[in-house]
């Protein structure tokens, strides 16, 4: 795998925060690899357990598929080296609704985590989807409710990958918003994964282990296309506001400025 602007060591504990099972591994599978093998603390966690992720939900009705989904995130953390993963047991396709209570989860997460790196959604969800948006606001408000007293990285797309497969995501109605990503250029990204040789097969074979979301796909791009679209994973840090006051700083820490009370 190739980093640039942040190494893997760098980012210490993991907390890697997410909607539903398989975001993680596409986000940020190759990231939490690496930093497992090197023995760094890796915690992921998915809200839900994509209990509505199919397009057939007679033959998968929610506690079914929910189970299945549960089994495949198992196989796929033992890929990926994360002996560290947690479901929050919240509903699929209903997040918003539960405001409260995921907060307060998010935040005993991060009391008991303590970690030094938080890796999640941006604010637009990757995909606009409701529950990948709601994630993102829980974890920012409990960062921010705690003084930001660790680094907040975003998951993003580059340009380069928008341009290069943008227009087979909006054949795939993948954006659930008329909006769309513009993406950052992979020079200004604050982590950068390139994987390819064993780290991008072992991205893959995690993936392949999540079947029930993976294997239709897999079948209909081929597989050659389909690891050129996984094998990237970037993240920004999340912005800093002090008294209004938007604060850049390298690594995501409030070191110019922090908030009154």
């Amino acid at each position: 795998m190739n980093a640039t602007t942040t190494d893997v060591a760098d980012l210490g504990t993991i907390l890697s925060v997410w909607a539903h099972p398989d975001d993680e591994t596409y986000l940020a599978g190759g990231v939490m690899a690496a930093a497992a093998d090197r023995g760094q603390r890796v915690v992921c966690v998915a809200a839900t357990a994509g209990e509505h992720g199919t397009g057939d939900p007679d033959t998968w009705p929610p506690l079914r598929l929910g189970r299945l989904r549960y089994w495949e995130a198992a196989a796929a953390m033992a890929v990926l080296g994360v002996s560290e993963h947690r479901f929050l047991g919240l509903p699929d396709g209903g997040l918003i609704e539960w405001d409260a209570t995921g907060q307060a989860l998010v935040g005993d997460l991060l009391d008991e985590v303590r970690p030094d790196t938080i890796l999640t959604f941006g604010p637009d969800g990757m995909t606009y989807h409701p529950d990948h948006i709601t994630i993102s606001r829980w974890v920012t408000e409990a960062w921010q409710q705690r003084d930001r007293p660790c680094r907040l990285l975003y998951a993003t797309t580059t340009v380069e990958h928008a341009a290069e497969f943008g227009e087979l995501y909006e054949q795939w109605n993948m954006y659930m918003s008329d909006e769309r990503p513009t993406g950052v250029p992979a020079g200004e990204l604050a982590l950068h994964a390139a994987l390819d040789g064993a780290a991008l097969d072992r991205k893959l074979a995690a993936l392949a282990a999540m079947a029930s979301q993976t294997r239709d796909l897999t079948a209909m791009v081929g597989a050659e296309l389909y690891a050129r679209q996984v094998r990237e994973e970037g993240f920004v840090d999340a912005p800093l506001v002090a008294d209004g006051v938007r604060v850049e700083t390298q690594d995501g820490r409030a070191r110019t400025a922090a908030p009154t009370r």
